[in-house]
């Protein structure tokens, strides 16, 4: 058995249904519709709940529960009446039930705190890991940056590297081209140049530059040279050509 000490029941009887609600249920109607009807509520609601229920894990409810059960029927049979709230406090209980509901609930306490205590350590632990993995990941794309900084620098290193390497061999074709085109001209002046007229000068030159002195009984009456000789047969030899054509 459990005793309910207290139960309020706040209403009001609106004014356009004074006169219809005291006609059929008298002056003594929240006697009818509140007092003894709470009475039949609480019990219909202690029967269908079990006292883990009623005194623990549902009481929290009870108040609301009262208060539609209530409405209802005032809504339905005595319109007039509205309840705006009911209050029902803690149901008294024997002694040694109610120390085992005080240390039911202590051990729950203790499981809460535990489960509480367990989702604070996992919620620690969930923010670490997340911390490591955002660690990592900022440290993975640092190294990704600083790799491509490094190629980025590497490929306009061997970039530039490859300007001066076509700059260099533009250089070096440019200056081959001049030193080919000076070597024609060169070429092409010394062809010009080398003329049997000019060959003889120089001839004649080097002999000059080269005189030597005999002494002694028998000197040399001529020296001559292949190519002194050469010409001096070129000579000869065009010499009777034109004769033999003059004398045709």
């Amino acid at each position: 058995m459990i005793n309910f000490e207290k139960i309020e029941v706040v209403n009001r009887l609106h004014k356009e249904h004074v006169y219809e609600t005291l006609r059929d249920y008298g002056v003594q109607y929240d006697k009818t519709w509140i007092y003894d009807k709470i009475h039949h509520e609480i019990n219909q609601f202690c029967s269908s709940h079990s006292l883990q229920q009623v005194y623990i894990d549902v009481f929290d409810q009870i108040d609301e529960k009262m208060k539609d059960a209530l409405q209802g029927d005032c809504t339905r049979y005595a319109p007039g009446i509205e309840i705006i709230s009911v209050r029902v406090t803690k149901p008294s209980i024997p002694e040694s039930i109610r120390r085992n509901f005080e240390q039911m609930e202590e051990e729950r306490t203790k499981v809460l705190i535990a489960i509480e205590s367990q989702k604070v350590v996992e919620k620690e632990a969930e923010t670490r890991k997340k911390m490591a993995i955002s660690e990592a990941e900022k440290n993975s794309n640092v190294s990704k940056i600083l790799m491509e900084q490094k190629l980025m620098e590497k490929d306009s290193s061997r970039r530039q590297e490859e300007i001066e390497n076509q700059m260099y061999l533009a250089r070096q074709r440019s200056l081959s081209d001049a030193d080919f085109y000076r070597l024609t001209k060169e070429a092409e002046a010394n062809k010009l140049m080398l003329t049997p007229q000019y060959l003889e000068l120089k001839f004649i030159e080097a002999i000059a530059d080269n005189t030597k002195i005999f002494f002694g009984d028998k000197v040399p009456n001529m020296i001559l040279d292949q190519r002194l000789l050469g010409n001096f047969l070129k000579e000869v030899s065009r010499n009777i050509s034109m004769e033999t054509i003059a004398a045709s």
